[in-house]
């Protein structure tokens, strides 16, 4: 499948909304949330006035010109906050365009991006039960704190080679 990664337009920043809605983690046979359920301050607060921060980085993927999926990061207090200084990662890429190598294309060139940034390295906060766990891990993300249902992930972006990160995109 072709596909482009690239940074997102300001006018797309409102897709974050159906990104996040998508990244919502859905056990199996269970019922998926009302969209509503994005009004929540913890929720909020992965789109809540993106771009607005230096610290605030997204990328996203295309396929036939439609947005497909996005990552983004951002400084914050969320799940899968560990300090003031490290990016927390968001990452949803809709359905029907997983499982194309789409979801790790965009995490490696975000986390070459964050490289390129200054940034040492970056977290994530995943329930146990999702199979993007191993994504991350495959990508190279580890398990520092497990919280009952999810783990906190981080990425040293030190350890990610040059010769890689300039192959990423």
């Amino acid at each position: 499948m072709n596909y482009t990664i690239r940074e997102i337009k300001t006018s797309e920043y409102p897709l974050l909304d159906d990104f996040l809605y998508e990244a919502i983690y859905i056990p199996k046979g269970a019922a998926p949330p009302p969209r509503s359920i994005l009004t929540a301050p913890e929720l909020q607060i992965y789109t809540r006035r993106f771009g607005e921060s230096d610290d605030d980085k997204c990328l996203v993927a295309e396929v036939g010109g439609t947005i497909v999926g996005a990552v983004w990061t951002r400084i914050m207090d969320d799940y899968g906050h560990i300090d003031d200084h490290t990016p927390s990662l968001a990452i949803s890429l809709y359905k029907k365009y997983r499982g194309n190598g789409i979801g790790a294309a965009m995490m490696k060139a975000m986390l070459d991006l964050l490289k390129k940034s200054g940034y040492r390295r970056v977290s994530l906060s995943v329930q146990k039960e999702n199979f993007a766990v191993n994504l991350y891990r495959k990508v190279g993300f580890e398990i520092t704190a497990d919280h009952g249902e999810e783990y906190i992930m981080v990425y040293d972006l030190k350890a990610l080679p040059e010769s890689e990160s300039e192959q990423i995109m």
